[in-house]
């Protein structure tokens, strides 16, 4: 009667023993590759003239962008974009770039009114590599703008709510 049951105990093991080694099989051939990555941004008129975003700003549709990576290795790579009506641009950057440097930069502003570069922020760095702990391919780039020509009659007051400290 022991042989019989060594032989089942053996048995269970081996089929046990080949589950284990096949599960992780189908587990790695449904994870996704990942190949690249979508760049998101916005591009704003500065109305104010004050070097950054503000209630009075707007958003410019139609401004170019590009995301531009650089290696002392692969040189320069650029991936270019507009802005949608709402002044957000989606650009598609193929591959990984974990050893190069990624920066969202502007390019031009349909609206002559407001297409100086706001000093400071036409750049901004993105981190494109997916060996940093986020499982998302979207990279979010802070805010770029330009500065408008003349501005708004309303932007003293919104001054005044800046210099204000709270108590």
């Amino acid at each position: 009667m022991a042989k019989p049951q060594i032989a089942t105990i053996v048995l269970f093991c081996a089929v046990v023993a080949a589950l284990l080694c096949a599960f992780p099989a189908p587990v790695s051939a449904a994870r996704e590759i990942k190949k690249g990555f979508i760049v998101r941004g916005r591009v704003f008129c500065d109305t104010c003239r004050i070097g950054f975003e503000t209630p009075a700003s707007t958003y410019i549709a139609g401004a170019k962008v590009k995301v531009e990576c650089r290696s002392k290795t692969t040189g320069v790579k650029n991936f270019e974009g507009v802005t949608d009506r709402t002044g957000t641009y989606n650009i598609q950057v193929a591959d990984e770039h974990e050893h190069e440097l990624c920066e969202t930069v502007l390019l031009s502003s349909p609206d002559m009114s407001c297409a100086k570069f706001v000093r400071g922020r036409e750049r901004a760095r993105v981190f494109l590599t997916h060996n940093n702990g986020l499982s998302s391919d979207v990279r979010f780039a802070n805010a770029m703008g330009f500065e408008s020509e003349t501005s708004l009659a309303s932007c003293a007051k919104l001054l005044k709510m800046y210099e204000q400290d709270e108590v």
